[in-house]
C-alpha cells in the first residue's frame, strides 16, 4: 500500500469486500462480481479501489491458475473456449474489435489478435491479457 492512499478508505473497502484465499467456487463467483462492480465504474476508480481491484485479481488469478488451467492452446482458442463459456456472440465483441468484419477475422482465425486488442479482452473476460497473444 503506498503512501498516497487513504488508509480508512482503503479499510472500509477491504471490510466491504473481504478479499482472502479463494477456496470454494461460491467464494470465487463471489469475488468475481466484487471485481465486475470495481470494472463497471471504468477510469473513476479511485486509488483505494485500484489497490482493492489489483489484489483481488491477485487471489482470483491464483484459483484460475490452480483450478482452470488451460493446456496450450492458441489465442483463438482461448478466444472461442471463452466466449462459448459465456454463451457470447460475435457481436458481443464489437467494442473490442471496431467493427463486425474485423471481428469475424479474428474469431475465425484469419486475423491475428493485437497487445491492444489482447488488454481489452482480458478486462472484458477478467483473465490475463497473456492468454491472448
Amino acid at each position: 500500500m503506498t503512501s498516497t492512499l487513504n488508509r480508512e478508505e482503503y479499510i472500509k473497502l477491504l471490510a466491504e469486500t473481504l478479499p482472502r484465499v479463494i477456496d470454494s467456487a461460491q467464494e470465487y463467483k463471489r469475488l468475481l462480481n466484487e471485481v465486475e462492480k470495481l470494472m463497471d465504474l471504468g477510469e473513476n476508480l479511485t486509488a483505494e479501489q485500484v489497490e482493492v481491484l489489483q489484489l483481488l485479481v491477485t487471489v482470483i488469478e491464483q484459483y484460475e491458475k490452480k483450478h482452470y488451467q488451460l493446456k496450450a492452446a492458441t489465442p483463438h482458442d482461448v478466444l472461442h473456449e471463452l466466449m462459448l463459456a459465456r454463451g457470447l456472440k460475435q457481436k458481443d465483441l464489437l467494442e473490442i474489435f471496431g467493427s463486425s468484419g474485423f471481428t469475424s477475422e479474428v474469431i475465425n482465425g484469419k486475423r491475428g489478435i493485437s497487445k491492444s486488442q489482447s488488454k481489452a479482452l482480458g478486462a472484458f473476460f477478467h483473465v490475463s491479457p497473456a492468454l491472448f497473444l
